[in-house]
């Protein structure tokens, strides 16, 4: 627990009790009871994400940063979500001004994490051979954090409303942005290592960005009247779909091989 990239990757956890609670809005009891869980994980694990970066320096923590630790803006816009939603089904208005704050605070830490990567990726010339799967949180932070802005935006009183739509918007359009130099450096990585393409956990970072961006475009289509953007989320959606069934299949043919008795007998991977 004293390792960042420890910490940073089990804001995971957050997220995932975020996701379960917003699907869950009928049964008050199991909503609050996650969303008291996901508050009090994410205090506790955004604390010791701060204190294992501020016991490094710059330079070490640029070294070694990497997508997934975007996962601490992922988790932290999850938990907007969450409060937003808390503020409209208990009619506590004051609890979306914590939605608000934890939005902001989702936003900046992305910002954070994404100048350590893009300064990594300077430093180490790595805006080509360094790419991994989980470079796509780059785009997939951004999309949730337009869904996080959406939710808020609909409980948000006249004077909020405007800045906060304003800002939702920018969040998409630069998670538009990512997807093309994403998918060059991406297929460029392919072609100098087609190793890349074996099994790995981190391609599941990449089937929750396309598959956030798809639910970021709907909002997007349904807040500011684009019906051509439901087009641009159903493309999206279907090819999340398509990415995750290839890498269960991958997934599950590595676990066959891994199983099979004579790879068991030689301890062969």
């Amino acid at each position: 627990m004293t390792d960042p990239d420890v910490t940073l990757r089990l804001v995971t956890f957050v997220a995932a009790c975020a996701v379960i609670d917003t699907r869950l809005p009928s049964n008050v009891w199991v909503s609050r009871l996650l969303g008291a869980v996901a508050l009090s994980s994410w205090l506790v694990l955004i604390m010791l994400s701060a204190r294992n970066m501020l016991a490094r320096h710059w330079t070490v923590l640029r070294n070694h940063a990497h997508g997934a630790w975007e996962l601490a803006s992922v988790g932290t816009s999850g938990l907007a979500i969450v409060i937003a939603r808390a503020a409209y089904h208990t009619g506590h208005r004051w609890w979306l001004a914590v939605a608000v704050s934890a939005w902001v605070a989702a936003l900046c830490i992305y910002g954070m994490m994404t100048w350590l990567i893009l300064w990594r990726a300077v430093n180490e010339r790595q805006d080509r051979d360094g790419f991994e799967p989980d470079t796509w949180i780059l785009m997939g932070g951004l999309a949730i954090a337009t869904l996080a802005g959406d939710t808020i935006h609909t409980l948000a009183p006249a004077w909020l409303a405007a800045p906060v739509l304003v800002v939702t918007v920018m969040t998409w359009v630069t998670a538009t942005l990512w997807i093309p130099p994403l998918i060059y450096f991406g297929l460029h990585r392919i072609r100098q290592g087609p190793d890349l393409l074996h099994f790995a956990g981190l391609w599941w970072a990449f089937v929750f960005s396309l598959g956030m961006y798809s639910a970021a475009s709907y909002a997007m289509a349904v807040q500011i009247g684009q019906r051509g953007l439901v087009t641009d989320s159903l493309v999206f959606f279907w090819d999340a779909l398509a990415a995750w069934l290839v890498v269960v299949v991958a997934g599950l043919l590595r676990l066959g091989r891994v199983l099979t008795p004579a790879n068991r007998d030689t301890g062969r991977p």
